[in-house]
């Protein structure tokens, strides 16, 4: 009686929990190559703006009107990547 109990009474995910997952892997693989291009964008506008700050360049090409902040950034900033 427990065998035949316990058949009746299980439960499979079925086709509608593979669509959700199958979904669900579909969005985060967009959001993960989307995140990824965004990150390429920021760093290469952070080496763009080192390149700018760094001696012996014009002090005009450093500055990025755009920005608004007249492409300095503080010494001590916790995200400035550091290329070997």
């Amino acid at each position: 009686m427990t065998a035949v109990a316990l058949s009746n009474n299980s439960v499979a995910p079925g086709t509608l929990g593979f669509l959700v997952v199958f979904g669900m892997a579909v969005v985060l693989t967009l959001l993960f190559r989307s995140m990824t291009k965004h990150l390429r964008k920021v760093n290469q506008a952070a080496r763009n703006e080192e390149r700018a700050a760094a001696p012996g360049t014009s002090a005009s090409s450093s500055v990025d009107p755009a920005a608004g902040t007249g492409g300095t950034t503080p010494a001590g900033s916790a995200n400035q990547r550091q290329d070997p």
